[in-house]
């Protein structure tokens, strides 16, 4: 049996929640990123005044942006300051992860009532496993996008191919509300005109490599040989890039993933003291363990080993992780295990990002951590791992 196997990514997922809210930016550059103070402002009239991207004045990134926005090259991760210079007009707004992530469930259950063999792959995407169900794919795939339409608003893109590695190309084809279906005999016509940095797992610097060897298109890489490969990257990687050129990937789409860590981080607008800007590093930090804590307890997980995350002014980067002797969910304990790893890193810097993360996870729900609330009163099992 031929697989059939779709990747659903929404378009300018968080643009497109915040247009629902604000839809009188319809059409207009709108960019998402900065600090929640960004928040538009009600007039007397009844009209909103929006912050322009030109006003603003931090080192925030990008988190997404409206495909009006990005016609003036604008993309998540930039700098803002640097957007503002492509584009000084354009709409800025506040992210709002609590709103993503309602949406984010929304779309996923349209889709669960239709097929329950999904692999969530991250807010704004999934794959599909349409493999075993009766309908056409053309008719599968119209009736999912219906679906997460009538459930949230918002339109989404979908690409079905016989795998994970093809589907995903597919799926930013024919991007905004595209629906894109492949099989083995379109990839010459369709994806191997395709730079390399399309395929999912060819990072900037392996573009770069390709680029010196003279291949630039996903049909250059096809037509190299695999001794070629071989000589100018690890042997795994070239065999891997000799398939996915061609189009090989037999991945399965995973219904279930256990996490391996839940964490929460937070890039500061400016560089933080920690002595002369404590009381705001404190706000943040008891944000970041009750964060974690919630996350934790809405997944119905508990964690033994809490660690801290910091990046100082320069870049450096430390860890710290400390077991417990009972795994929890309880934010009080994860802000007491999080503050002793705090002990243990120089606090003499200034900071430009702090985060907390929980991890040796094992099941449990929300009685169950209360349940274990009196680990309040027990010692801390000492195990700091440097790096």
């Amino acid at each position: 049996m031929v697989r059939r196997i779709a990747h659903l990514d929404m378009d300018a997922f968080y643009a497109s929640v915040e247009l629902l809210r604000y839809p009188e930016l319809r059409g207009s550059p709108v960019v998402i990123g900065g600090q929640s103070d960004r928040q538009p402002a009600l007039l007397k009239n009844g009209n909103r005044l929006f912050a322009r991207l030109r006003d603003y004045a931090g080192r925030g990134v990008v988190t997404t942006a409206t495909y009006e926005a990005r016609v003036f090259g604008i993309f998540s991760g930039m700098g803002l300051m640097k957007a503002a210079k492509l584009a000084p007009d354009a709409i800025l707004l506040p992210a709002d992860f609590h709103a993503y992530r309602h949406y984010s469930r929304l779309f996923k259950s349209a889709v669960a009532g239709i097929t329950p063999r999904i692999e969530d792959h991250g807010i704004d995407e999934i794959y599909i496993d349409l493999s075993e169900l009766p309908s056409d794919t053309m008719t599968l795939a119209r009736r999912i996008k219906q679906a997460v339409y009538e459930a949230t608003g918002l339109s989404c893109s979908i690409g079905v191919t016989p795998n994970k590695l093809l589907s995903k190309i597919a799926s930013d084809l024919e991007k905004p509300d595209g629906l894109t279906i492949l099989g083995l005999p379109d990839i010459p016509s369709r994806i191997w005109p395709l730079p390399v940095k399309k395929i999912n797992g060819i990072g900037p610097k392996a573009t770069a490599k390709l680029a010196a060897l003279g291949i630039t298109t996903i049909a250059e890489l096809a037509g190299a040989e695999p001794s070629f490969l071989q000589m100018h990257f690890s042997p795994a990687y070239a065999r891997w890039l000799h398939d996915v050129s061609h189009g090989i990937d037999d991945r399965p789409v995973i219904t279930h993933a256990e996490p391996k860590s839940i964490s929460r981080e937070t890039t500061f607008e400016r560089d933080l003291h920690a002595r002369r800007d404590r009381s705001i590093l404190t706000e943040i930090f008891t944000a970041l363990c009750t964060g974690v804590a919630h996350d934790l307890q809405r997944k119905g997980y508990l964690g033994r080993t809490i660690g801290i995350k910091l990046r100082y002014a320069d870049f450096r980067t430390v860890t710290r992780d400390l077991t417990l002797s009972l795994p929890t969910a309880d934010p009080v304990i994860i802000r007491r295990a999080a503050e002793e790893c705090l002990r243990r890193v120089p606090l003499n810097r200034k900071l430009r990002l702090l985060g907390v993360r929980a991890s040796a996870l094992s099941s449990g729900g929300a009685a169950q951590s209360a349940g274990i609330s009196r680990q309040r009163e027990l010692p801390l099992t000492a195990s700091i791992e440097k790096q």
